[in-house]
C-alpha cells in the first residue's frame, strides 16, 4: 500500500478533536506557497459536523500564470471530498482567487454546495454571516490590476519567508513569518485591515446578524467591534490557522503549527494519494 502524506505524520498523530464547525479559507492550492501538508494534518487531527471553505481554496489567478499542482495539493481535495461523503456538511464560499467558482453558485459537487456566502447558527442561536470578504475590499473591487499587483508582491515575500524560514529551521528555531511581520509594521496596511474589518462588521449588522466569519486578509482573529463579532479564520500559506465552534459554543482560532509542529520539508518528501 503506497504511503500518503498522512502517513508521514503517524507515529505523532493526537486525539481527534471533534467540533461542530470548523472554518478555513485562503489555502491557496497551486501556488508554492500552500502548506497543504500542515492542512493534510489538521484534517486528520479535527472532525466536524459543519465544514466552511471561506474563499481562496485554489489560487486560479495563480494557476493561470503557470501550473503549479503538487500531490499533497490533489490530497487535500480528496480528503474534503471524502469527509462530504462520510456526512459532514461542506460548503464552499467562493473567494476573488477562485471566483471562476461564482459562475456555479447554487450547485453542489461532491455533496459540496458552492456559495457566494452563508449564513452559520451557533448552538448558542447567534447567527454569524460567513463570506470570504473580496466583495468588500475597495482596491479589489475598484482596482482590480492592483489587487493582482499586490498578489504578485505577496507571492515574493513569501518566497524569501521560506529562504527565511529554511535558515532558522538550521539553527533549530521555529517557524516565524516575516510577511506577516511586514504587514503589522506597515501603517497603510494596518489602516487597510481595520477598515476591511469594520466594514464587514456593519454589513452584518445592518443584514441582522450578530457576527462575521471572513478570510481574505490573512490575518486570524476574534474580536467584538460595535458589539458584534469579528472572526477571520486566517490562512494556510502564513499562519496555518482554523477557526472552530466546540460543543460548547465558543468559537477558538487554532494554530497547528502551534499545537503540532511539522516540518515543512515533508511536503516535498512524500508524493502520493490519500486513500
Amino acid at each position: 500500500m503506497a504511503q500518503t502524506n498522512e502517513d508521514t505524520f503517524s507515529e505523532t498523530q493526537l486525539d481527534v478533536k471533534k467540533y461542530r464547525a470548523i472554518w478555513i479559507s485562503d489555502v491557496h492550492l497551486g501556488t508554492a506557497g500552500c502548506k497543504a501538508t500542515y492542512l493534510l494534518d489538521f484534517l486528520k487531527n479535527h472532525e466536524s459536523e459543519y465544514l466552511y471553505l471561506v474563499g481562496d481554496i485554489i489560487d486560479g489567478w495563480e494557476l493561470k500564470k503557470k501550473w503549479y499542482w503538487k500531490q499533497s495539493h490533489n490530497d487535500v481535495i480528496q480528503k474534503i471530498l471524502r469527509r462530504a461523503r462520510k456526512g459532514t456538511k461542506v460548503k464552499y464560499i467562493a473567494g476573488n482567487h477562485d471566483e471562476a467558482a461564482r459562475q456555479f453558485l447554487g450547485l453542489a459537487f461532491g455533496s459540496i454546495e458552492i456559495l457566494n456566502e452563508d449564513t452559520h447558527t451557533c448552538i448558542n442561536g447567534k447567527r454569524l454571516w460567513v463570506v470570504h470578504g473580496d466583495l468588500f475590499d475597495s482596491v479589489f473591487i475598484y482596482a482590480k490590476w492592483l489587487s493582482k499587483f499586490g498578489s504578485g508582491l505577496y507571492n515574493v515575500t513569501l518566497a524569501l519567508n521560506e529562504y527565511y524560514n529554511a535558515i532558522r529551521r538550521k539553527l533549530g528555531f521555529s517557524y516565524w513569518s516575516l510577511s506577516q511581520y511586514l504587514k503589522f509594521k506597515v501603517k497603510n496596511a494596518v489602516q487597510f485591515i481595520t477598515a476591511f474589518e469594520e466594514t464587514l462588521v456593519n454589513e452584518a449588522g445592518k443584514r441582522g446578524f450578530d457576527g462575521v466569519v471572513c478570510g481574505h486578509i490573512h490575518r486570524p482573529v476574534i474580536k467584538n467591534i460595535n458589539g458584534l463579532l469579528y472572526c477571520n479564520d486566517g490562512d494556510w500559506v502564513e499562519s496555518m490557522s482554523a477557526l472552530v465552534e466546540t460543543y460548547s459554543g465558543k468559537l477558538e482560532i487554532v494554530y497547528w503549527t502551534d499545537i503540532k509542529p511539522v516540518a515543512i520539508e515533508a511536503e516535498n518528501q512524500v508524493e502520493s494519494t490519500v486513500v
